[in-house]
């Protein structure tokens, strides 16, 4: 008798690997949908900043409906959570938020990395202009002034301002 065989999933858990360049390496190998897929998790994934605003939010609001149904005591909590969220806002780091990288969140900067390499991998910025197509007019006049030949180049160059607008609107 032939075992039952199961269905291979669409592509590799690539986003348990490791590290950012074997994830990376893993998804650019499984293609464009596992690297679609993967940016569609990564809009979903909580940031250890932002575990830590919601659990001072909530610390707040239970603080207060706590103390408005049963003890003025209860204001300990939102003080509590005030402290911290100052603590937050001043240092850009706090111990509930090392709480959080400890339990495995990753800060949102490790996230918007892994996004922006995702989206260079699957070619998303192809299009867009770079340093070397926007066309230098000082390079351009120095070599006129000097008596060159000034050639054309055989691709249009891209007008600085439009290309930087180019640029962040991709990026956005």
């Amino acid at each position: 008798m032939i075992p039952h065989v199961t269905a291979k999933a669409k592509h590799p858990p690539c986003s348990r690997a490791e590290t950012l360049e074997q994830r990376l390496a893993c998804l650019a190998d499984a293609g464009p949908q596992a690297i679609s897929d993967r940016l569609d998790q990564l809009e979903r994934e909580w940031s250890a900043g932002r575990m830590t605003k919601a659990t001072l939010g909530v610390l707040i609001v239970a603080g207060l409906a706590l103390t408005a149904v049963s003890n003025p005591w209860w204001l300990i909590l939102p003080a509590i959570g005030a402290f911290f969220l100052l603590q937050y806002l001043f240092t850009r780091t706090s111990w509930l938020g090392s709480m959080f990288h400890e339990m495995g969140y990753r800060s949102g900067g490790e996230i918007e990395q892994e996004k922006l390499a995702l989206r260079a991998l699957r070619g998303d910025f192809r299009h867009l202009p770079t340093l070397h197509d926007i066309e230098t007019h000082e390079d351009i006049s120095r070599l006129e002034g000097e008596g060159g030949i000034v050639i054309e180049p055989e691709e249009h160059k891209v007008d600085p301002r439009e290309a930087v607008k180019e640029v962040i609107q991709a990026t956005k």
